[in-house]
């Protein structure tokens, strides 16, 4: 069967995109950075819920067929095709490729904050297997000896993928503590520097894709509209937050020219993935406001007797600033 990736891929690079064609790609490589934390808490055992948990869920969300790739773990991945659960569906699996420092997140560890040191657990010659497509990510610090050697493993990488048939899409982190970039912001430095590193890279060794933070409409607007034959540009999720905050940093994201979404915890700690999917949908494909869809998926709550994490007024909030300064 063939898969909704690179339809879409296409549509979106030939220029005849519509909101159908936007790109949903549900992060659950969790156990990459969490851990024992990674399938939540389990308030009925009073702890962590085994990793099982986390793999139901990448089970149902790809039968739901909502999203467009499943990021998992290499070790997940592994599990996942010996079962052939992507087979006959038009999901494409993914694995991390590299977990640099600043997604290593155990309890009572002290890294962060600091900068990401490169690091690489899955041996590509092992993804080959199970997939062609793999998330890469590096982050820019506006420090020269720090951003060089980040963009030499990121060329020792695409070497060796290359030797491999292996496809990647490349995430930008931004930092997890604020970087000067002299008279400009932060949003325009990354743009340029993700720009400057990719145009030395022929379109074989090119990401399919590119996520990054939102920095907000102008910061968008301008990385997206730059090279989109080229630079397909998307989002990235970050923390949870209310279920306002994901559907309205979906819907502004896509429209300042966001083509892919990548959501993890946005996805997996809401009451019901697959019904939260569905709102994401809702707003992209049938041009609900944040606010509605999130009525919306209250009503999808109360008719599968789920019961909700806030009451629909709380949740109605938007907890991120950037994104209740640009909220329509």
């Amino acid at each position: 069967m063939s898969k909704t990736l690179d339809q879409k891929l296409a549509k979106i690079t030939s220029g005849t995109y519509d909101p159908r064609d936007f790109i949903i790609a549900d992060a659950k490589d969790g156990d990459m950075a969490f851990g024992c934390q990674t399938a939540g808490w389990d308030q009925a055992t009073n702890r962590f819920r085994p990793l099982q948990a986390y793999r139901d869920d990448i089970e149902r969300v790809t039968q739901s067929g909502l999203v467009d790739i499943m990021l998992m773990s290499m070790s997940t991945s592994e599990i996942m095709a010996e079962k052939s659960l992507f087979a006959g569906t038009g999901v494409t699996a993914a694995v991390r490729y590299n977990d640099t420092t600043d997604i290593w997140h155990p309890r009572g560890a002290t890294y962060n904050p600091g900068q990401a040191l490169p690091f690489r657990s899955a041996r590509l010659d092992r993804v080959s297997p199970i997939t062609d497509l793999g998330l890469y990510s590096i982050t820019f610090y506006n420090d020269l000896a720090r951003d060089h050697d980040t963009l030499e493993q990121y060329c020792r990488f695409r070497d060796e993928a290359a030797d491999l048939n292996l496809r990647h899409f490349l995430e930008v982190f931004n930092p997890n503590y604020p970087v000067a970039a002299g008279d400009h912001d932060f949003g325009s430095y990354n743009n340029d520097m993700i720009v400057r590193a990719l145009a030395g890279v022929t379109k074989q060794d090119r990401p399919v894709f590119l996520k990054a933070a939102y920095n907000g409409p102008r910061a968008t607007e301008e990385i997206a509209g730059y090279d989109p034959e080229n630079i397909v540009f998307g989002i990235l999720g970050g923390a949870a937050g209310t279920t306002r905050d994901c559907l309205e940093l979906i819907k502004q994201a896509e429209k300042y020219g966001a083509r892919v979404a990548l959501f993890g915890r946005k996805i997996y700690y809401s009451e019901n993935s697959v019904l939260m999917l569905r709102a994401m949908r809702n707003v992209l494909e049938h041009g609900l406001s944040s606010a509605d869809a999130v009525k919306a998926y209250h009503a999808d709550l109360a008719a599968h007797g789920i019961r909700p994490h806030r009451d629909l007024q709380d949740d109605l909030a938007l907890s991120d600033p950037l994104l209740q300064q640009h909220a329509g």
